[in-house]
């Protein structure tokens, strides 16, 4: 999944930044308020960390354009106030939490992923994906063939996310390489070739297909 972190303060959304990737999400990261609105409103995000306190435009109008626009992604709210009113603010403008700095990095991530469970399509919880014998768990990050469970990295799970979702569907490699690293990824393309080699490795050779041209398919079977 891919995250927006919207934050002035460099040193704490780098840190963010490397955290959360290390969770397995791609992460790109903003300064300004403009420019948040901006990314936040023509990538595809899965959640948005927002600081209040921006340059350019504060957090309150950023998550406020947001929804005017129509746009329904999870919105986590940051900012070194505290006290009701600006809470009420922050939730009133269509921010879906609000953490009050400095906060623990373990809640963060908690927060994160309960937001990201809320918007799964079951309403309370990530959907588990299954095709044929394959399992997949995006809540747990658990993989199972048939009655065996398959130990996969974090990139690996990610690029298998990505497909699984979409089951049956042409995924390309750039919608991969946007979604699983980020659009600042500078490194060779061909890395998510290797990591398509690598799940076949594991999960058998058949179950992801290469469509010339245009991507790769997990093949969706009964």
């Amino acid at each position: 999944m891919r995250l927006l972190i919207v934050e002035d303060e460099k040193r704490l959304a780098l840190s963010l930044a490397k955290g959360l990737t290390a969770e397995g999400y791609a992460v790109d990261v903003v300064h300004d308020g403009l420019e948040g609105l901006h990314m936040a409103g023509e990538g595809s995000y899965d959640l948005v960390i927002l600081d209040i306190m921006l340059p350019g435009m504060n957090g309150y109008r950023v998550c406020g354009a947001l929804r005017a626009a129509g746009h329904d992604v999870p919105i986590l709210m940051l900012t070194a106030k505290d006290g009701e009113y600006d809470e009420a603010e922050g939730l009133d403008t269509g921010a879906d939490d609000y953490l009050t700095k400095p906060f623990s990095y373990v809640v963060l991530v908690a927060r994160v992923k309960a937001l990201l469970r809320r918007r799964g399509p079951s309403g309370g919880a990530s959907p588990v994906y299954e095709t044929g014998h394959l399992k997949v768990d995006t809540a747990a990050r658990r993989v199972f063939l048939a009655d065996d469970e398959i130990t996969l990295t974090t990139k690996e799970f990610s690029v298998l996310e990505q497909l699984v979702v979409r089951a049956g569907e042409v995924v390309s490699k750039a919608d991969i390489l946007e979604h699983v690293w980020d659009f600042a990824y500078e490194g060779d393309p061909n890395i998510v070739e290797v990591y398509i080699s690598t799940l076949r490795r594991k999960l058998g050779p058949e179950l992801i297909r290469t469509v010339r041209g245009a991507g790769y398919r997990l093949e969706a079977r009964a």
